[in-house]
């Protein structure tokens, strides 16, 4: 029988339809959900492996396409009983809001606010018992409005917001400027998260690189809103962030840096934005004659088996979907501006059958004000807004 602790079990004891089983990275939920759907909804019995199915329940599993593109699910569900099994990603949901006496498993939250995933979430749980796996379920109450409602608990987004809902009369768009009757809220929100608490083996070290930019060209080209790759005025918000984080996340004080983590560690994983960046690291691999593989929207290698090795990861390409217990090492050479996507980074190493106990986690940033901004809403737990930067500081 696969590996399955007793917190595992208590969480499984606690589930029901409508849940929101929430675990950190590596910490078992998908298995998690799996045994309470073939004990609890198919009436499985679980001895020393699992048997004894009373109800044949169709299941779907939807989740990331990171995942089912390298068929993590499979993995998951080679101990249990169960055929009738179809997996696929957030971006086809709508394909199955017509099923019926089924039962879901939406892995990874992606359910927050009014979009078309949120509208066939509802509609799919309507006629179906489900659960929902999320690492990080929510930050404002808005965003539990899909599950508040999928769970019968409003009618609609329109009775949640004015039942709760105080919004700004001073602004031109529609401005949240408070909640109210919280207590109920969190009454709602308890009823229905079921949270896993790990004690992990693992201790992660957070260490703060910081480097050096181009203080003069920053400064200037701030000044004069001017676009110095392209030689021409800066049109909007996006082009003028991006130039300042071309300055700092380009500079080859970057690179010393990275060449210096080398020298202390003989195998690593760098988590990356940008092509310019991606190219300096490569610059550096060569120069050093370091194996490496590489994960990104073209390529996806394997990690290399040599003793030392450094894989480089585009942070949109492989955040998530893939772990690796062969290292202890992260290095992020530059921020992503989100903090979930962060989160699931640093999880690609703490895994449960990792064999290290010590995990390095290396922060590179500068002084800029880009930097500061950025790293100011993750420690907040919040995604960076472009246009509210740059709104700030051309006001």
């Amino acid at each position: 029988m696969m590996q399955f602790d007793e917190y595992q079990r208590k969480a499984v004891n606690r589930l029901k339809s409508g849940s929101i089983l929430v675990g950190g990275t590596g910490s078992g939920k998908s298995r998690t959900a799996l045994v309470y759907f073939f004990s609890k909804e198919c009436g499985g019995k679980i001895v020393d492996t699992f048997e004894e199915v009373k109800k044949h329940i169709p299941l779907y599993i939807i989740t990331t396409a990171a995942k089912r593109d390298k068929k993590e699910w499979e993995e998951e569900l080679k101990e249990f009983p169960i055929s009738q099994v179809t997996i696929d990603s957030w971006n086809n949901i709508k394909k199955y809001v017509d099923i019926k006496d089924s039962f879901f498993i939406f892995d990874e939250q992606r359910v927050v606010g009014s979009g078309a995933w949120s509208k066939s979430f509802i509609k799919i749980t309507k006629s179906n018992n489900w659960i929902l796996l999320s690492a990080t379920p929510g930050d404002t109450w808005s965003d539990y409005i899909p599950v508040f409602i999928a769970n019968g608990f409003y009618k609609n987004r329109t009775e949640f917001y004015r039942r709760h809902i105080i919004f700004s009369r001073y602004t031109n768009f529609p401005k949240i400027e408070r909640y109210v009757e919280e207590n109920h809220l969190e009454e709602l929100k308890r009823s229905i998260l079921i949270e896993m608490p790990v004690k992990r083996k693992t201790v992660p070290h957070r260490i703060n690189i910081i480097t050096n930019y181009d203080e003069i060209l920053y400064k200037n080209m701030a000044r004069d809103r001017w676009d110095f790759i392209n030689d021409k005025p800066i049109e909007n918000a996006s082009q003028y962030v991006q130039l300042q984080r071309r300055i700092v996340n380009g500079d080859i004080n970057r690179i010393t840096k990275l060449k210096e983590i080398l020298e202390i560690h003989k195998r690593i994983i760098v988590f990356y934005n940008f092509d310019y960046e991606r190219d300096l690291i490569l610059k550096l691999i060569k120069d050093m004659k370091i194996a490496h593989g590489e994960l990104n929207g073209h390529i996806h290698s394997d990690i290399p088996k040599n003793d030392r090795w450094i894989y480089i990861v585009q942070y949109n390409s492989g955040s998530e979907g893939w772990n690796c217990i062969n290292t202890n090492v992260i290095v992020f050479f530059s921020l992503s501006y989100s903090y979930r996507m962060m989160h699931q980074a640093a999880g690609r190493i703490d895994r449960r059958n990792t064999p290290y106990k010590d995990l390095y986690y290396y922060y590179l940033y500068s002084n800029s004000s880009i930097d500061k901004a950025i790293l100011k809403s993750l420690e907040k737990k919040k995604d960076f807004n472009e246009k509210k930067y740059y709104e700030k500081m051309t006001s």
